[in-house]
């Protein structure tokens, strides 16, 4: 090292100096031996595109983690695993090709795999060429078949206005124009298979329609996703008990749609995806496309219809994804029951004894709150079933509401949100792209959809043994239920079938006192059969392995909204954990007026004073009033239920009005 005169340091080099044509010197430099060589041989390739190809590896399917499968059905005489890539890959497109048939033609439409942005010379179709029909036979589909979250990310920026990647690296996308469900377009084909079975009439949320305007429906659906130059598919699973779940295919145009089912649906390992064959149940998401409004049964240019016959449902006018998950959830309350397995819209965790407790509850009525916790592990949030095997887990991942969502109150929540997650209609700051979780400009039902994996505690597999608590939760806001109460085998059918919790005032413009809601079985709106059915599986199943029934109230004690005050959520949860830990069995209990429920007088941790609500109001004449309003809303609500009979006999509807409020 040398000075050059300046005060700055120099290296030393030794300098070569050779004539070059045109008189000038060239000089070469050769570093000292501090300095280190770190090039590399130079890459093989001769264009830009081939260096890219060097970038990617061979594909492999997206799946569950490897610890948390469950063992596969056993596979066929004849492996497909022993089947070539080539051999496997073309029974894969065979087998998408066959559910993308339409119904005026033998076969389906010459499908390829792969991106078509990608393609440089015409594809091998999987279906010969049809000429004898239409244009449309001499055109590609390409399929994007179960594509990685990676991969999906991409397709969704580059195609799909109004995608972008949040701050925290989810992907925040738009729903278009319906931000939320459509019960009023759902359809269900009335046909002889299951015509008996389901529950029609009023009440009921399954509105029929006929085959022959489902087939009108599904040709539009499969010729607009004909017509499209690519489509996404997936194959996965519903329900995590290895001997009851369900092959499920989901058909969509949108990248979006495709990453939000990889994350709902239970994702297959690469060996299960080689012996997918024929699934169960299809969906075929034309959303982007409109039905005929003039179409027989049609009340909007919006129809999501189900077919139990044909095993595959449609959707037309709605890019709400969340049409797909509960339109799934409504074919495993159909087919779950006839197996003998109780399919539940309620949250699960269990504890470190292994004991088991599902959480119902409507909206504000705190279930995602109080089932989730750090001290017990997560089964699942949404949707379960009960089977003589336990309980299990019908997802594979979370769809939480993200309106005014934080940190400090839902932390699980708040860290899923991340690489893979699907954020729905949220609004985020333009430069670095933060979320603002309390703006409501496109919508209040902001979603995120997550793998459930995304939740540290969560049991994998998600399955546990036979509950040993039920908690029915409500949110009352009339201010005269108690916070806690035991319920017998009957009240818990009524409360069940019941459903109920109460709006407070406010949430809707000109409201001045609570309103209430009932919703059968916690889930209306997605229940096949008669609410009876599914609650006297759900009490006979209690019978049988010894689970007890609670009635927790999360909402207001002193008064109602407005005089009242909202239950201390330390004191919900010391109630919760007495629930969990058995004390709660041992304590003295007291009887109600009017709902004959059973309180009890002392819960550690929680002032005894609020367990009986008529203590905590001023004005006794007031709280017997409020009482006696609420049991009548009781009453006129089950009165839709009253005339049901199980196998001609009323017996047991009797024995469940029984134990509902009393006026008299």
């Amino acid at each position: 090292m040398a000075s050059n005169g300046n005060g700055i340091e120099v290296h030393d080099f030794e300098f070569m100096s050779t004539q070059v044509p045109n008189g000038l010197s060239k000089i070469n430099t050769k570093p000292a031996e501090m300095c280190n060589d770190d090039t590399a041989p130079a890459v093989k390739v001769t264009n830009v595109e081939e260096l890219h190809a060097l970038q990617r590896k061979k594909a492999s399917a997206p799946t569950t983690p490897r610890n948390a499968t469950n063992p596969s059905t056993p596979r066929s005489m004849t492996p497909r695993s022993l089947l070539s890539e080539e051999e496997r890959q073309k029974q894969q497109m065979q087998s998408v090709s066959a559910s993308l048939a339409s119904l005026t033609r033998e076969s389906g439409p010459q499908v390829v795999k792969g991106d078509p942005a990608r393609k440089r010379s015409p594809p091998k179709s999987v279906v010969a060429p049809r000429l004898d029909i239409s244009d449309s036979a001499l055109k590609f589909t390409h399929v994007l078949y179960n594509l990685s979250p990676s991969e999906l990310y991409e397709q969704a920026i580059k195609f799909e206005k109004g995608s972008f990647i949040t701050s925290t690296g989810a992907l925040a996308t738009l729903s278009g124009a319906k931000t939320g469900r459509s019960p009023k377009d759902k359809r269900v084909v009335k046909e002889e298979t299951s015509q008996d079975d389901l529950w029609w009439g009023k009440g009921s949320p399954n509105i029929e329609m006929d085959e022959e305007t489902f087939l009108v429906n599904r040709e539009r659906a499969v010729d607009y996703l004909n017509s499209l130059e690519k489509v996404f598919v997936n194959d996965q699973f519903l329900n995590w008990d290895p001997e009851n779940r369900i092959k499920v295919r989901i058909i969509s145009a949108r990248a979006y749609h495709s990453l939000f089912m990889h994350n709902m649906c239970i994702r297959p390992t690469p060996e299960e995806l080689e012996d997918f064959g024929t699934p169960d149940f299809t969906i075929y998401n034309a959303g982007q496309f409109p039905c005929n409004r003039y179409t027989h049964y049609m009340s909007s240019s919006t129809s999501i219809d189900l077919n139990l016959k044909r095993k595959e449902m449609v959707i037309l006018g709605t890019q709400y994804a969340g049409e797909m998950k509960k339109g799934l959830f409504s074919l495993m309350h159909y087919l779950m029951p006839k197996r003998g397995i109780l399919s539940l819209h309620s949250g699960c965790n269990m504890g470190k004894a292994g004991d088991v407790a599902l959480f119902f509850g409507l909206s504000g009525t705190g279930k995602t709150t109080l089932s989730t916790d750090p001290n017990r592990q997560l089964i699942g949030d949404d949707e379960h079933c009960w089977s003589n095997n336990g309980v299990s887990n019908i997802e594979g991942g979370c769809y939480a509401k993200c309106i005014d969502l934080s940190q400090d109150k839902e932390p699980e929540i708040w860290n899923a949100i991340k690489f893979g997650t699907v954020l729905e209609n949220v609004v985020f700051e333009e430069h670095y792209r933060e979320v603002d979780y309390t703006d409501k400009s496109v919508t209040e039902n902001t979603r995120a959809a997550y793998p459930i994996e995304y939740i540290p505690n969560v049991r994998l597999p998600c399955v546990g043994p036979h509950p040993k608590n039920v908690i029915l939760l409500s949110c009352d806001a009339f201010g005269v239920l108690p916070p806690v109460s035991k319920l017998t085998h009957s009240q818990t059918m009524y409360h069940f079938i019941s459903g109920y919790t109460a709006l407070v005032a406010g949430t809707v413009e000109g409201v001045k006192e609570p309103t209430a809601t009932f919703s059968a079985c916690f889930g209306a709106a997605f229940i096949m059969l008669h609410p009876t059915k599914y609650a006297a599986m759900l009490a006979e199943k209690m019978q049988q392995h010894g689970a007890t029934a609670w009635l927790v109230n999360t909402g207001w004690t002193g008064g109602s909204y407005g005089v009242g005050t909202r239950m201390k959520l330390a004191h919900t949860r010391k109630i919760i954990n007495a629930i969990h830990d058995g004390s709660l069995l041992e304590a003295e209990y007291v009887q109600t007026p009017i709902f004959n429920l059973a309180v009890p007088t002392e819960v550690n941790g929680v002032p005894s004073e609020t367990l009986q609500p008529q203590n905590a109001w001023s004005d006794k004449k007031q709280y017997n009033d409020t009482l006696k309003k609420l049991g009548g809303l009781f009453q006129k609500n089950f009165e839709v239920y009253a005339d049901y009979k199980v196998g001609g006999d009323s017996n047991l509807t009797e024995k469940i009005l029984a134990a509902g409020p009393r006026l008299e």
